[in-house]
This record gives C-alpha cells, sequence and structure tokens, in this order.
C-alpha cells in the first residue's frame, strides 16, 4: 500500500507477500542497496517475525494487518513520487532470482534434516537459521547420524550442553552454536578464508580468532588440514569443553594432522585444565591460544606454531598510513567486527592504558546480532558509531575480516567513513589472504589511501594503536 503524503513531502510504501520467502542476509543487501539509491529515506525489506514488526514500527512505518514470520514485508520512504516509484523498480529486478525446476518425475525437496541424509552421502550438517529453532535442527541432523556445524547464535547454553551430549552418545561432534568458522578437508565453512592445505588442525573456540591463526599461517607458508569450530561457549564452566574434547582427539586420529593449534576465548580455568591435561596424552603436539592476561597473542601462537613445524617466521605485512600522526590524548575506541579479535586488543590495551582511556565494542555479539546480519555481512552499526565519534576520539581502532561469506568489498564501505574521521589516527587489522575473493591486498591499499594504518596482524595493529596514545599526568 502507497501510503499519503506526508507533512515534509516525503512518500512511503509498505507491501506484504505472504508465503514468498528469502534468507536474511539476501534480504538485508537488498534493503541496503535500496537505502543508498537516491531520494530514498529508509528502507526495510524482511521476513515479518516479532523482532522485524518491532523494527518495522521503530522506523516509523505501518505493519500490516495479518502479517506473520511466513510472510515478507517491503518498506520503503523516500523524498517524492519520482524517487519512490525508482526505488520500487529497482525492488522487482533485486526481488528476481534464477528458479530452476526438477522437471516432471523428479523427486520432491527432502523436508526434513533427516530425509536429506537418507538421500546423499552425507556426514555433515550445517545449521543456519533463527537461534529457537536451531536447537531441533541440529537434533535432527544428530539422530540422523550427521556431525552438525551450528552456524546459529542465540541458543541457550542448555540447548548446547544437550547437544553435545546427545553427539558424544553416537560418537559425533557438535560444532557451535555460534560456530562462525570450520575448514573439513579443505572446504570452508561459516566465515573462511582461502588458505593453503597444510598439516596444522585447529580447535577453536573462537571464530575470528581461528581465522586470524589460519590467515598467518597460510602468510607464513604453512597451511590447515582442518578447523574444527567448537563455539564460543565451549570452554565456559558450564560446557565444560565437551566439543574441544572431542575435535583433540580427532584431530589427534587424523594422519594429515602434524601438529595441533587450540584457540579459544579466555576460559574458565578449571576447563583450560582439562583440555591441557587432554592435550598431554595425545601422541600429536599441541600449541595453545588460550587468550587472557598474560597468555600469548594470537600472532604469538602462530609464531610458536611456525617454530614447531621448523619454518621460518615471515616479516607480517603492514601497510602504513599515509599521513603518521602523533600521539595525542584522549580515547582509543575498539569498533570490532569479530569478539575474539576484540578481545585480544583489549588485553593488550589493557597492558598499558588506564581503563578510563579505552572502550572495545564487539558488534557481533549476540545482543547486537539479534534480527540483523553478522557486521561482517552488514556494517551499518559499526559505521553509524564510527560516524558518531566526538573530538575525543584520539585512536580508532578496526578490523575487517575477509573470507567466503564475509562482506564482497568492506573497503568500498569503510574507506569514505575513515576518510572522514578528521582528527583520531584510524588504525585497521586487516585478516584475510591474498587468495580471498575480496583480494586482501587490494582492500589494504584501499584503506591506507583513505588514511588508516592497516596491518595484518591483529596484536600488531592493536599494539600501534596503543603507542599512539599520548601518556596524561
Amino acid at each position: 500500500m502507497t501510503l499519503p503524503t506526508g507533512p515534509d513531502g516525503t512518500r512511503q510504501t509498505v507491501e506484504l507477500l505472504p508465503g514468498a520467502y528469502y534468507d536474511s542476509v539476501t534480504l538485508m543487501r537488498i534493503g541496503r542497496a535500496l537505502a543508498e539509491r537516491d531520494g530514498v529515506l529508509a528502507a526495510q525489506t524482511a521476513m515479518a517475525t516479532e523482532l522485524n514488526r518491532e523494527l518495522l514500527t521503530e522506523l516509523g512505518f505501518p505493519v500490516p494487518a495479518g502479517a506473520g514470520a511466513n510472510d515478507l514485508v517491503i518498506a520503503i520512504r523516500a523524498t517524492g513520487d519520482a524517487a519512490l516509484t525508482s526505488a520500487r523498480a529497482a525492488l522487482g529486478a533485486l526481488l528476481t532470482r534464477p528458479v530452476t525446476t526438477q522437471g516432471f518425475g523428479a523427486p520432491a525437496p527432502a523436508r526434513t534434516t533427516g530425509s536429506a541424509a537418507r538421500r546423499l552421502d552425507a556426514s555433515l550438517a550445517l545449521v543456519s537459521v533463527p537461534g529457537p529453532h536451531a536447537a531441533t535442527e541440529a537434533m535432527d541432523a544428530l539422530t540422523a547420524g550427521l556431525n552438525v556445524m551450528v552456524f546459529s547464535d542465540n541458543v541457550s547454553v542448555d540447548q548446547e550442553i544437550t547437544l553435545k551430549d546427545e553427539a558424544a552418545k553416537r560418537g559425533l561432534i557438535v560444532m557451535g552454536p555460534d560456530c562462525g568458522t570450520a575448514v573439513i578437508g579443505g572446504a570452508g565453512l561459516g566465515f573462511a578464508n582461502a588458505v593453503r592445505p597444510g598439516k596444522v588442525g585447529l580447535v577453536a573456540a573462537s571464530g575470528t580468532g581461528a581465522q586470524q591463526v589460519m590467515c598467518l599461517l597460510d602468510e607464513a607458508g604453512a597451511g590447515i588440514s582442518h578447523a574444527l569450530g567448537v563455539g564460543g561457549r565451549d570452554l565456559s564452566a558450564e560446557v565444560s569443553g565437551r566439543s574441544a574434547l572431542a575435535a583433540l582427539a580427532a584431530l589427534d586420529a587424523d594422519p594429515a594432522t602434524e601438529l595441533i593449534v587450540v584457540v579459544s576465548k579466555p576460559p574458565a580455568p578449571k576447563v583450560a585444565d582439562l583440555i591441557l591435561e587432554a592435550a598431554r596424552r595425545l601422541a600429536t603436539p599441541t600449541v595453545f591460544g588460550l587468550l587472557g592476561p598474560g597468555s600469548d597473542d594470537l600472532t604469538s601462537v602462530v609464531e610458536k606454531a611456525l617454530s614447531v613445524l621448523g619454518i621460518a617466521v615471515p616479516q607480517w605485512p603492514t601497510w602504513p598510513a599515509p599521513v603518521a600522526r602523533a600521539p595525542r590524548a584522549g580515547m582509543l575506541h575498539g569498533l570490532f567486527a569479530g569478539g575474539t579479535l576484540c578481545g585480544e586488543a583489549r588485553l593488550i590495551a589493557a597492558e598499558t592504558l588506564d581503563p578510563s582511556r579505552f572502550a572495545m565494542v564487539d558488534f557481533g555479539d549476540d545482543s547486537l546480532t539479534r534480527g540483523r546480519a553478522h557486521p561482517m555481512i552488514d556494517p551499518t552499526l559499526r559505521l553509524e558509531r564510527l560516524a558518531a565519534l566526538g573530538p575525543g576520539a584520539a585512536v580508532v581502532l578496526l578490523d575487517v575480516v575477509l573470507g567466503y561469506g564475509s562482506e564482497a568489498d568492506p573497503a568500498a564501505l569503510l574507506a569514505p567513513a575513515i576518510a572522514a574521521v578528521r582528527d583520531a589516527q584510524v588504525v585497521v587489522s586487516l585478516c584475510g589472504t591474498p587468495a580471498d575473493p575480496q583480494d586482501r591486498d587490494r582492500q589494504a591499499a584501499a584503506l591506507q589511501a583513505a588514511g588508516a594504518a592497516v596491518f595484518a596482524s591483529n596484536a600488531a595493529a592493536a599494539r600501534y594503536a596503543v603507542s599512539l596514545m599520548r601518556e596524561v599526568p
């Protein structure tokens, strides 16, 4: 329905398409493409879930009568009729996608994970559905005899424990929930980088931490046999390393894995002891990157792994800022898409700076991704925060994580925002490889040209950012 002209001359339309389904990432990208058009003031394309209906109201649009979670709602506000008509025409092209048909007599599509598994010679299911439904789908996969990667977040701890205990009974593994990254036999799942095959197996209770380690290993000429993500809570006191223990055993039994690296956000102390003791019983040597105060940063962990493998540590790539800025007083603002990269930067900053002088925000936290795509896909919230920083900001530290599944050209969105930062020095931690679809070196050049200092090592970026903070009396 096209609504009456507003008092300010704006025009808007809200349309409901019952039963029309598009995945959330596709709809997010369509909505962003519409919002970027000339004359468009606001746009939302989303399934009409309860949360999305709330967001629609917050944007000032009416909710169509009868809208439900299985319906697509499209809302556009524009400066006038011409802009609105143009946006609606563009929407038609954006929503159009090729339709494949199976032909007469072809079997109907599988309706459950179990029925799909029975048709295929599959050993793993990837679950990526809204959090409230993820545990049901994961249990269906386990019952069908499949290992499971749960990409979904907002799954309860109790459900996670139930799934992992069921997997243990069946000799399977649950990777996740909130498992953002995995590499199985060279195939990347979730957010994964294009890295060379090699002898190192990863056990990772961390998505971007695993990506940082993989990318640095690739830069050094080493590679990955497998990367088994276990979910960021796996080494918590409640979950107690259930999947990490299974992943260690699986990699120890794998003839292609000659070294295991364990990466985790700060673990519960007793669970860390449990994992360390389990590793001592393995035949495969293990290097640990368990982040916490006084622990090695991820770059140091990679350097230790390279030493075990007998590979020389390279000079990690950097792209200096075109104009170096002298240290100055003020705040260090860390605006991160990756939780582990954010945590590592926070630990490094705390070694030198008073807590009042820095603030680190993880825009990938569950509380900020409910109802929206991960910031590696949708950077809107981070861009808004970057634009809102005041003159008290001395240094801004950002991460940019490349790879399959991430934003196709993050520098194109970030570079104008970085160039607009007038007073603060911007420092970027760029996690990626030259073979990634975004082309790491091209991204680095664009970010550098916008005024940023760019580092392939997150730890090096954080230390450089801290070095730009002038001491205050």
